[in-house]
């Protein structure tokens, strides 16, 4: 099952890269395969055995929101701030998962380079933002840090390899969000989304398969 779920998300997730380089007419299949990529890593995170049921479900809760930040962002109108505020929650959530018996904060020194990739990007697109939506993702950014940083910590605290998969994973959702960001803010190049969506499922992924060392 495991096998089959992650083999089914990287064909979908391929399949959903491949319909934004498609012709208008046929970009439909944006529709269909974005949000399903990321439904099948959740059907792959809530199939897995946990040691720790709290802790599937917050990450299970996770790609929920996720999705629907998927479902925002991909929208013919402009629903950037719902799909900010969707996404915002979904690493909540994470933090969530990843402070689970672990201490917060654990390895300080760990957030040090996702600190300063926040505070690099930020800078980068601040003269971009329109004043309305410096908050929103100023917050969003440091959320994100938090969540990659608690990551670390975990896998350091326990040292496993199943902790270090979703510390890679949020390592790869920063990256992600950070090539979202410049594209859409600083300036845009025709790999961004390729980029965007291939590091963003990549780290879904990591992330769920952690649940069954939680």
């Amino acid at each position: 099952m495991t096998a089959a779920l992650i083999v089914a998300t990287v064909i979908a997730a391929v399949l959903a890269i491949r319909a934004h380089y498609l012709e208008p007419e046929q970009r439909w299949q944006v529709y269909a395969f974005k949000p399903l990529s990321t439904l099948l890593v959740m059907a792959l995170a809530l199939s897995l055995s946990p040691a720790r049921p709290e802790y599937q479900w917050a990450i299970a809760a996770g790609l929920l929101f996720s999705t629907a930040g998927d479902v925002f962002l991909m929208l013919p109108r402009d629903r950037f701030v719902a799909g900010l505020a969707s996404f915002l929650v979904a690493h909540l959530c994470y933090v969530w998962a990843f402070s689970l018996g672990v201490p917060f904060g654990a390895a300080p020194l760990l957030w040090l380079p996702f600190i300063l990739a926040g505070g690099a990007v930020l800078a980068a697109i601040w003269p971009g933002l329109k004043p309305a939506l410096r908050a929103p993702v100023a917050l969003y950014v440091i959320v994100i840090v938090v969540m990659a940083g608690q990551a670390a910590g975990r896998w350091h605290a326990l040292g496993s390899a199943l902790a270090l998969a979703p510390a890679v994973g949020a390592a790869f959702f920063v990256v992600s969000d950070s090539i979202l960001a410049l594209d859409r803010f600083r300036r845009h190049f025709a790999a961004a989304r390729a980029l965007t969506l291939a590091t963003y499922w990549s780290a879904q992924l990591l992330i769920a398969l952690s649940v069954s060392g939680a």
